[in-house]
Order: C-alpha cells, then structure tokens, then sequence
C-alpha cells in the first residue's frame, strides 16, 4: 500500500468512525510531488459531525493527518467538502 493511499484509509476510518452514515464517506486523493491533498466528502446530515463546533474536530483530523504524513516524510493537507 502506498503512502498516500494509508492516508486516504486513515482519514476514511476516522471520518465513518464519526458519522451516522458511514456508506456515504468518500475521501478523494491528489498528490502533487510531496504533498498528498484530500478531499473529505460526507452526508449532508454529518457534515457538522465533521467539522464539529468552531471546527475543532475538523482542526483534529488535519492535526492527526500531519502527523501521520510526517511519519512517511510526507505533507498532507485535508479539504472538507460540502
């Protein structure tokens, strides 16, 4: 598995592990050299379950995927979509 796609399982587990409707999960990838870009796509219903109040948890999920990616020499940014 490449690094950008453990990435893309990373974030996809946390995401359905916090919404009601984990089928709707969808994280797109995009890697430009260094730099792995994902775009979170959840339920109209679970977006705010996402971002969380004033953004914290959307704040913790790119926080955790720094560090995940700094592990494997890489930077990650996380875009959520509405």
């Amino acid at each position: 598995m490449s690094d950008s796609a453990r990435l893309k399982a990373f974030i996809e587990h946390c995401a359905r592990s916090l919404v009601d409707h984990p089928e709707l999960v969808q994280v797109l990838e995009r890697d430009s050299g260094q730099t792995t870009v994902l775009t979170l796509r959840v339920g109209p219903t679970d977006l705010g379950k996402v971002i969380g109040r004033e953004g914290k948890t959307a704040h913790a999920l790119r926080t955790l995927l720094s560090a995940a990616a700094s592990a494997e020499d890489r930077r990650a940014v996380l875009e959520i979509a509405d």
